[in-house]
Parts: C-alpha cells; sequence; structure tokens
C-alpha cells in the first residue's frame, strides 16, 4: 500500500476497510456488503482516492465530452411519476408537442455547429402512434445521414411494444432500420419494487428495463445505463440496483457508461431535498469502484452542475455529457445548470479540473484531444 493511503488511513484502525481498500488497489472486484461498507465507513477523501485509482487504470487523465443536442419532442406524459415535474397532461397550458419540421429544424442547427449526435428523449402521450417514433428517427436520418441517433429510453420502448403488440426485439429491430443507432439509459431510475411503487408505479418495472437493454445488446445497439438518486431509497438500494447493472454487463458486455442522476424535488409532487454535494461525490465514486466492468462513468453536468461537476472528475467520473443545446427535464425540476455549453466552455472545465479533455463521438471513439 503506497504513502497516499497510508495517510488517508491512519487515522483508522479499522481492519476492515483497510482489507477493502486493499481489494480495490489490487484490482479485485468488491461485493455489495464491501461497497456498502465503503459508503458507511470510508472518509471522502479515500472513497474520492479508491475511484480515481480505478478510474486512472482504465482512462489515464483523459475527461471526455461530445457535441450534440438533446431534442425533448412532448411533455405530455400519461404516467405522471410523482419524482417527475417535466411530464404534464395533455390539457395542461405547459403542454407542447414538436412537429417534425421543428424537430429537423433544431438538428440542423445543431448539426451546422458540429454535432454528432442527437439525443432524443421526451415524455410518453397516450395519443402517439407507434409509427411516430419511428418516423421521427428515420426522417432524422434521411436529412441527416451521418449523425448518430441516441434515441428513446427503456419506458418509451416498453410503451411502443405495448401500443404495437410487437416484441422488443422487434421495436428496436425497426428502430435500428430505420438509423437508431444506441439507447439512452432514462428510466431506470432505482431498481428496487419497493421505491418504484412509491416514486413511479406505472412504468415499466426493472425486469422490462433490463430486459430491454439485454436485447438491445444482441442487436449490437450499445446503451447507456441511469441511477437516479436522493429520493425516498436506501443506500443498500442504490447498490443493489448497481449489482443488477454489473450483472448484465458481466453477461452481455453492452453498456457504455454509466450515470448516476441527482434527483432535483422542486415543483415535483414527491418533494424532498436535493442530496448534498458530499452524497453527490460518494455516489460518483461508489459507482466507479463498484461497476468494474464498466468502462465510463459520467458525471451529467445538468444534474450536479459545472463546478461540482469539476470535482467528480477526480472522484472517478471520466466524462461530462455534452453540449446538449437546449435540456428540459431536469430544468423543469429545479436545476440551476445552464440549459447548453460552447465546445470551448467544456474543455476549458475538464482542463481546470486538471483533466485532459477528449471530444468523443457517442461510441467514445475519439474525435479531438485537447492536450
Amino acid at each position: 500500500m503506497n504513502l497516499t493511503i497510508d495517510l488517508l488511513l491512519k487515522r483508522t484502525d479499522d481492519k476492515n476497510l483497510f482489507d477493502i481498500v486493499e481489494k480495490v488497489i489490487s484490482g479485485f472486484r468488491v461485493t455489495k456488503g464491501e461497497a456498502l461498507y465503503l459508503y458507511e465507513k470510508a472518509e471522502l477523501p479515500l472513497l474520492g482516492y479508491l475511484a480515481e485509482v480505478v478510474n486512472r487504470k482504465k482512462n489515464g487523465k483523459k475527461a471526455y465530452f461530445i457535441v450534440n443536442i438533446q431534442i425533448n419532442p412532448t411533455n405530455i406524459c400519461m404516467y405522471q411519476c410523482d419524482f417527475c415535474a417535466f411530464g404534464v397532461k395533455k390539457s395542461d397550458p405547459k403542454a407542447y408537442e414538436m412537429e417534425m419540421e421543428e424537430i429537423i429544424r433544431r438538428v440542423g442547427y445543431a448539426y451546422g455547429k458540429g454535432a454528432r449526435e442527437v439525443h432524443i428523449v421526451g415524455g410518453i402521450p397516450s395519443h402517439w402512434e407507434y409509427e411516430r417514433y419511428i418516423e421521427i428517427v428515420k426522417n432524422i436520418k434521411k436529412n441527416f445521414p451521418e449523425i448518430i441517433i441516441k434515441a428513446w429510453t427503456a419506458v418509451e420502448i416498453h410503451h411502443m411494444a405495448q401500443i404495437s403488440g410487437k416484441s422488443y426485439y422487434e421495436v428496436l429491430s425497426e428502430l435500428k432500420d430505420a438509423g437508431l443507432s444506441a439507447l439512452p439509459g432514462g428510466g431506470a431510475e432505482i431498481f428496487s419494487e419497493r421505491v418504484r411503487k412509491i416514486i413511479a408505479p406505472y412504468k415499466a418495472d426493472a425486469k422490462a428495463y433490463l430486459e430491454i437493454h439485454k436485447t438491445a445488446h444482441t442487436l449490437g445497439i450499445p446503451t447507456n445505463a441511469t441511477m437516479l438518486y436522493g429520493h425516498v431509497e436506501s443506500i443498500e438500494e442504490r447498490i443493489e440496483h448497481l449489482d443488477k447493472l454489473r450483472s448484465l454487463q458481466d453477461e452481455t458486455g453492452g453498456f457504455q457508461v454509466f450515470i448516476p442522476l441527482a434527483y432535483w424535488p422542486q415543483d415535483t409532487r414527491l418533494g424532498g431535498e436535493r442530496t448534498s454535494s458530499i452524497d453527490d461525490l460518494k455516489t460518483v465514486a461508489i459507482s466507479r469502484i463498484y461497476l468494474d466492468n464498466f468502462d465510463h462513468i459520467k458525471a451529467y453536468w445538468v444534474t450536479l452542475g459545472e463546478k461540482l461537476t469539476q470535482i467528480a472528475l477526480n472522484y472517478g467520473a471520466d466524462d461530462i455529457d455534452g453540449t446538449i443545446e437546449d435540456e428540459k427535464i431536469v430544468h423543469s425540476a429545479g436545476t440551476k445548470a445552464s440549459k447548453g455549453h460552447s465546445r470551448e466552455f467544456l474543455i476549458k472545465l475538464i482542463k481546470d479540473a486538471g483533466k485532459i479533455p477528449v471530444e468523443r463521438d457517442t461510441f467514445y471513439n475519439e474525435v479531438k484531444v485537447y492536450a
């Protein structure tokens, strides 16, 4: 064990903590119990150091970003989950639905500024037909053949299967044929059935989420994974969530990145308090330590805020997402982060965190290194 670890551990005589630290440093997989012990017993600097040991082995000092745009085609949603401030009923004065022309115009604007990816996620209107989801993907690909389309969460895929009578495999195959190349990770929330009954009782459950991502992987469609934390879940339930993702990744290897999403309570029916920065950093660090088979952990600047994102880049995270342009979902719940950023801003944010900015594509191929 090196001098840094010795100094970080000098205030404790906890043999269990010593053993877990040695295990992480040596590159061995930690158990759920050990992850919980780290969360509860390890001080924040030690957690950060351990997470960075894991991260540096995978990514060195590189930190990734992408020039992209997020499109939220509608905020009308049939589920009305208590944790969400974005989805509204069709009769709500704030309700909107983008016409195809507007979607194409927004993508074209971003594409003209160098966007490589369009990320599509929104509400789930009960009146939308299955074909509409397919046509959005098809039209974007027709107009911008070079842009990568990362679209529709597992919740939306589940809904498409229900309204069309098709299997997950059939839905994903048709989307892939239309031009879809990747799936975002939204809709996971927390896999705990206890928690889902409270925050999202009508949504696709954990079994459906995992099955959809597994099916995407078998079709050669890479996906992201998320976890919404900081509402009514326990730390044990967070770790159980990570464990389910780690198990599926062992099986398929199809996940590209894990994104812990901090819950924002403003204007939600669920309410509550925003998590502390300490909790945010612990969650990022534990995620990096536990998900040893994930290459990337994202510090999503929209939920963490720009300043905490910089710190998270030294607590195991190696990606910050992208330029985004006009994010609506988290902003409806109260985040104070900007709605979008320039390439230059993200480069400076990463450099100021002491990391090397790397512009990437959707699949983490390096476009340009800003050394």
